[in-house]
C-alpha cells in the first residue's frame, strides 16, 4: 500500500499534486494535511476530487487532516507548506518565515512518519532541504528537495520551441541552486543524441538569453497570473511516482553534499541522482566545462552562506 501525506493540501500547488496523483490511479491514500483553519475547505476540495475521479473510476482514498498522528504509514511526506513567493521576491526572501514552518514540520514527520522519505518544495528549496534534514535527523538519501527538476523541464521545453524538435528528443539538465545560481548543463545537452553544440542549428541559438529567459521563467509566470501552478504540480507528482513506483530515474533534486560532486561539501544542491523507492539510490556522476564547474562553485557559496546564517539564527531563538 502506497500512502502519501501532503502538508500544505490547502495552496494551489497542494492540491493540484493531490488529484494530479489521484488521477494516476497507483497511489492508495493521500492525506491533505493542513492548518485547524482551511480543514473545512480541504474537505470540500477532497469533495470536487472524487467527483472528477468518479468519472475515471478510480477508488483513491483521499483524507482532510489537522493532526499529525494521520502522518503514520506514510511512504513520502510532500512540504509545500510556506509564505508563497510574490512578483520580484527571490526564493531567499523566503528563507526566514518558511524555514520556521519545514522546522515545525520535520520535527513531526521524524516522530510520525520515521521511515517515510521527506520531499521539499518550500523555497528556497535547497537551504529548506538542509533544515529539513538536520531537523529531522534522517539518512540524507530520504530527504529530497524539488531542486532543479523543474528547471530541467524548463530548459527541455526553451530549446524545443527554439528548435522545432519534439521534446523527447532534448535531453538537458539544470544543477545548482533553483534560483539565480542555476547552472544549465549546456555542455552535455543533447538532441536526438547529438551534443548541442555540434547540432549545426546551434548556431543561431542566442545562449546568454537562453539562460536569462530560463532564470526568469517563474517569475514572468508569477507576473502574468499570479502564481506558478501546473509546472511545479507536475514536477513534483513526477518526482513522487518516480519514488513510489521505484522506476530509478535519473532526475535533477536538492540533496546534501558531501564531496560527491567537485568535492563541494555542506550544502545541499540540485544534482542528478537515481530516484528509488528508499529515495535517492546514488548521485550521479557528471562533467562540467570550466565556466559551468564555476557557476557551480558560485552556487554552493551562496547557498551554504544562506544556510549557515539562517541555521544561526535559528539556533539563537
Amino acid at each position: 500500500m502506497v500512502k502519501i501525506t501532503i502538508m500544505g493540501a490547502s495552496g494551489t500547488i497542494g492540491k493540484t499534486v493531490a488529484f494530479n496523483l489521484a488521477e494516476k490511479d497507483v497511489i492508495d491514500e493521500i492525506i491533505m494535511f493542513s492548518r485547524p483553519s482551511s480543514h473545512e475547505r480541504v474537505k470540500g476540495e477532497i469533495l470536487d476530487m472524487y467527483d472528477a475521479l468518479a468519472a475515471e473510476d478510480i477508488d483513491c482514498e483521499l483524507k482532510a487532516s489537522s493532526d499529525y498522528a494521520d502522518l503514520a504509514g506514510s511512504s513520502i511526506v510532500l512540504i509545500t507548506s510556506g509564505v508563497p513567493r510574490k512578483e520580484g521576491m527571490s526564493r531567499l526572501d523566503l528563507a526566514v518565515p518558511n524555514s520556521k514552518i519545514v522546522q515545525e514540520y520535520s520535527k513531526q514527520i521524524a516522530i510520525h512518519a520515521p521511515d517515510s522519505v521527506i520531499l521539499i518544495v518550500t523555497n528556497p528549496v535547497d537551504v529548506m532541504t538542509s533544515i529539513a534534514l538536520k531537523t529531522s535527523g534522517f539518512d540524507k538519501k530520504r530527504v529530497i528537495g524539488l531542486g532543479n527538476h523543474l528547471d530541467s523541464l524548463r530548459l527541455k521545453t526553451l530549446l524545443s520551441q527554439h528548435f522545432h524538435i519534439n521534446s523527447r528528443e532534448i535531453h538537458t539538465r539544470v544543477i545548482g541552486e533553483h534560483g539565480d545560481h542555476m547552472v544549465p548543463l549546456l555542455s552535455s545537452t543533447t538532441i536526438g543524441g547529438i551534443l548541442l553544440k555540434s547540432f549545426v542549428e546551434y548556431m543561431d541559438l542566442d545562449v546568454p538569453k537562453l539562460v536569462e529567459t530560463l532564470k526568469n521563467s517563474g517569475n514572468n509566470i508569477i507576473s502574468k497570473k499570479g502564481a506558478t501552478e501546473y509546472g511545479p504540480s507536475y514536477a513534483i507528482s513526477n518526482l513522487i511516482l518516480t519514488i513510489a513506483n521505484d522506476t530509478r530515474k535519473i532526475l535533477t533534486v536538492s540533496t546534501y553534499l558531501e564531496g560527491e560532486v567537485e568535492g563541494v561539501y555542506d550544502v545541499s544542491l540540485g544534482v542528478p541522482v537515481i530516484l528509488c523507492k528508499h529515495g535517492i539510490k546514488r548521485i550521479v556522476p557528471l562533467k562540467m566545462n570550466d565556466e559551468e564547474r564555476t557557476e557551480f562553485f558560485d552556487a554552493a557559496r551562496t547557498v551554504k552562506k544562506t544556510t549557515y546564517e539562517l541555521e544561526k539564527m535559528l539556533n539563537k531563538e
